[in-house]
C-alpha cells in the first residue's frame, strides 16, 4: 500500500513538473518576425532613378520558402506549391506562369506581380 502512494505521488510530481515546464517555455516562446514587402513606388516623372536605390524583386525560381512566404497572399503552402511546380516544371518563364500553381489566381498575382521576376 506504502509502495503505491509513493508511486502515485511520484507521478503526480512529473506531472507536475511537465506542466510547469510547458508554460515556461511557452511564456518565452515569441514567433518569428514577419518580413513586409511593399510594392514600389513608381519614378518620378523627369528624375532619373538609380537602379541600386530600387527594391529588389523576388525570383520566383530561385528564393526559398521563406522568402515566398513574405510576398502578400502567400502563405507556408503556396510557396511550397510555388517550389513543387518550378522543380516540376523546370522553372517559371514568365512570371505570368505563376498563376498556373494551385491556389494562385488573378487576384494574387496583381498583389505579386511588381514584387517577383524570373532573373536568370
Amino acid at each position: 500500500m506504502a509502495g503505491r502512494k509513493f508511486w502515485a505521488i511520484i507521478i503526480i510530481l512529473l506531472i507536475a513538473v511537465i506542466i510547469t515546464g510547458g508554460i515556461v517555455a511557452w511564456q518565452r516562446y515569441s514567433p518569428p518576425q514577419t518580413i513586409e514587402i511593399s510594392p514600389p513606388s513608381p519614378p518620378e516623372l523627369n528624375s532619373k532613378v538609380n537602379p541600386a536605390e530600387l527594391p529588389q524583386k523576388i525570383d520566383i525560381n530561385r528564393s526559398e520558402a521563406w522568402l515566398l512566404e513574405a510576398l502578400p497572399g502567400i502563405g507556408e503552402s503556396k510557396a511550397q506549391a510555388i517550389i513543387g511546380y518550378r522543380q516540376q516544371n523546370g522553372g517559371f518563364k514568365h512570371i505570368i506562369e505563376i498563376t498556373e500553381v494551385d491556389g494562385i489566381g488573378p487576384a494574387i498575382y496583381e498583389d505579386i506581380k511588381d514584387l517577383i521576376t524570373v532573373d536568370d
